[in-house]
């Protein structure tokens, strides 16, 4: 990867007195981004749910399920 120099060139930017400066009236240089600019990332968490929430929710709801269906076969019968 190379870096690039955030800082213009004084002999190819246009609109740029001698010294660097900039004449009144006229726009500055945009400055260029820098692409290594942040800190590094290292940690990246997963996206999505783990196992053991998802096995616990789901077995929650699986007990409430048979809860309810024997319930309903007690009040049947």
């Amino acid at each position: 990867m190379t870096h690039v120099n955030p800082d213009p060139e004084p002999e190819r930017t246009t609109g740029l007195e001698p010294g660097g400066g900039v004449p009144p009236g006229e726009t500055p240089p945009a400055e260029s981004s820098m692409p290594e600019a942040g800190p590094r990332e290292t940690h990246n968490p997963t996206k999505g749910w783990a196992k053991a929430p998802l096995t616990l929710i789901l077995l929650l709801v699986a007990l409430v399920a048979a809860f309810f269906l024997v319930y309903a076969l007690v009040l049947i019968l």
